[in-house]
């Protein structure tokens, strides 16, 4: 498996505190099947014109020179679309995903549909691919609008862990999932124990190994290596008894 989300370089942003604690996820990581992991700092666009901070250039050295071989480390930022992304973004791509055309982005919780569409735009239009980040986080995030973001050149980042959650997060990730309109899973781990592998076991329960394949491998080492992504057929989700009890309440309020 492969992770392309996640603030495991120590001590730069709201993640990791410390090498030491990387590497302890790192390693629970390697037992876990992941073999490559993208470590992605948050950036603000308003900073990501001048690459990566010398902060981060020193954290990524020392941790890699006491991180396992593996997972494999390569690296790139979670920016924050608060301004347009500047075109130099794509001409250096020192922020991008290991270097490729594809960057991870995200957006502030109340972000609308109308304001997301065009900042996809934009980084479409400077020659970068979005991949964006947690969409199920945004309350604009419906199947349609992922439509829509989809077909203006988006890469769907959805968080595995939260296909587990009962919350709206949660209904809004497994929509998608359903619907086959993600892409990508990433664990977004801040140094904890979110994994990969709550996801991966989460698609096996309900017959989706094939979807965990594109979503954990295929298609995150298509990002790493700059090439195509493959469609990831929609995923008919078996009804939890805790679904089919909220739905029957619901009836019974109407």
């Amino acid at each position: 498996m492969i992770d392309l989300h996640n603030h495991l370089l120590p001590g730069v942003d709201d993640g990791s505190r410390s090498v030491e604690q990387s590497v302890g996820v790192l390693s629970t990581f390697a037992r876990q099947g992941v073999t490559a992991v993208c470590l992605t700092p948050h950036l603000l666009a308003s900073q990501a014109e001048a690459g990566a901070p010398v902060a981060h250039d020193q954290a990524f050295a020392a941790l890699r020179a006491a991180a396992p071989a593996v997972p494999v480390l390569y690296r790139g930022a979670e920016i924050m679309l608060d301004r347009p992304l500047p075109a130099r973004v794509a001409e250096t791509r020192q922020v991008t995903l290991a270097g490729t055309r594809y960057v991870l982005v995200e957006f502030p919780r109340l972000v609308t549909f109308q304001a997301a569409a065009a900042a996809l735009a934009h980084v479409v239009e400077i020659g970068l691919r979005p991949v964006l980040a947690h969409p199920e986080r945004y309350a604009c995030c419906t199947p349609e609008a992922v439509r829509r973001w989809r077909a203006i050149g988006a890469v769907i980042q959805v968080d595995g862990p939260t296909l587990a959650s009962t919350r709206g997060r949660g209904e809004r990730a497994r929509a998608l999932l359903a619907e086959g309109l993600a892409d990508i899973l990433a664990g977004d781990n801040h140094g904890d124990d979110r994994s990969l592998l709550t996801p991966r076991e989460y698609l096996h329960h309900h017959n989706g190994d094939v979807q965990a394949h594109l979503l954990l491998e295929v298609n995150p080492a298509a990002i790493l290596a700059g090439g195509a992504l493959e469609s990831v057929p929609a995923l008919p989700l078996r009804s939890t008894l805790f679904a089919r009890l909220r739905h029957l309440l619901s009836e019974n309020d109407e």
